[in-house]
């Protein structure tokens, strides 16, 4: 799952960074609200954290402006003013919940999780795909049943593929969904990712990764093995 965190105070935005990732997360971090403002209506994210008091826009008008542009994606506030007038404004203008400082990132990650299955439903965080199946809560992948130790990297790689199968993703895209940094373009990061994923998975034919070449890599449908 992809989060944005819109937050200026350093170490908190370290730490609640830090806490995603080992859980799991992309997050890109901006400490300007017009930046925030920018990744927030740009680009697309499973959750959007935001500080109440940062610099440019604050986090009430980012919020204002997503949802005035119709941007649907789920909202959790982060502020220090724990005044009921503040926490009223911020649900009245489209936030989905909100979390006082300090708080710990665990309390974080179970609001985001308790959000997605409230807002997506549970049926569409779990993905299946012929004998394949990924929880992206839970983040456990299982074929036939099986289940298959993978790491995070690895995770987000197999849920990038089974959100669309059938398509295929260039090298360059994937490296952007699932690094999330600037990389080299003739890195192989991808292919050694996707070598380490095939052999853990041992997926059958129906459903196999497969190379396409000189674009990149798709996830096969079951249908489409003949």
């Amino acid at each position: 799952m992809k989060a944005l965190l819109v937050e200026d105070e350093q170490r908190i935005a370290s730490f609640v960074c830090t806490g995603l990732r080992e859980h799991g997360f992309l997050v890109d971090h901006c400490e300007d609200g017009n930046l925030g403002y920018d990744y927030a209506l740009a680009r697309d994210y499973d959750v959007v954290l935001l500080d109440v008091m940062v610099p440019g826009r604050d986090g009430l008008s980012i919020l204002k402006a997503m949802r005035r542009e119709g941007r649907n994606t789920p909202v959790i506030l982060l502020t220090a003013r724990n005044e009921l007038d503040d926490r009223l404004t911020g649900l009245n203008l489209g936030a989905d919940d909100y979390l006082a400082k300090p708080f710990y990132v665990e309390e974080l990650v179970a609001r985001i999780h308790a959000l997605l299955r409230r807002v997506s439903g549970e049926r569409q965080n779990v993905l299946t795909l012929g004998p394949l199946r990924l929880d992206r809560l839970s983040r456990v992948a299982e074929v036939d049943g099986r289940a298959v130790e993978l790491t995070a990297r690895e995770i987000n790689l197999l849920e990038y593929l089974m959100r669309s199968p059938g398509r295929v993703y260039t090298r360059t895209q994937i490296l952007e969904h699932v690094w999330g940094y600037d990389f080299e373009p003739q890195t192989n990061m991808v292919d050694v990712c996707i070598q380490r994923l095939r052999k853990k998975l041992e997926l059958p034919d129906s459903v196999a990764i497969e190379a396409v070449r000189g674009v990149g890599y798709r996830l096969r449908k079951p249908d489409a093995a003949a």
